[in-house]
């Protein structure tokens, strides 16, 4: 499984989820469009106006900090 988070600075939703993900022990790639402004037409192209968007081999999955839906990962 490889999961990609886009972030960007000073994004409490961002630091949360990322927090969930590293206290679960699940692996993901940060791009943190701050750093790396290409990656934010890249979300606009697929229909995205803010982060975090965590993507599951390529294809967006959680948009948002959602518990709910994280949870549904470490099964995985």
């Amino acid at each position: 499984m490889s999961l990609e988070i886009f972030t960007k600075n000073n994004c409490i939703q961002c630091k949360m989820t990322k927090k969930f993900l590293k206290e679960h022990q699940i692996a993901f790639e940060e791009h943190n469009i701050t750093k790396e402004p290409q990656y934010i037409d890249y979300l606009q192209e697929k229909g995205f106006r803010s982060v975090p968007v965590i993507e599951k081999n390529s294809a967006p999955i959680i948009n948002g900090f959602r518990p709910d839906l994280l949870k549904t990962l470490i099964a995985q």
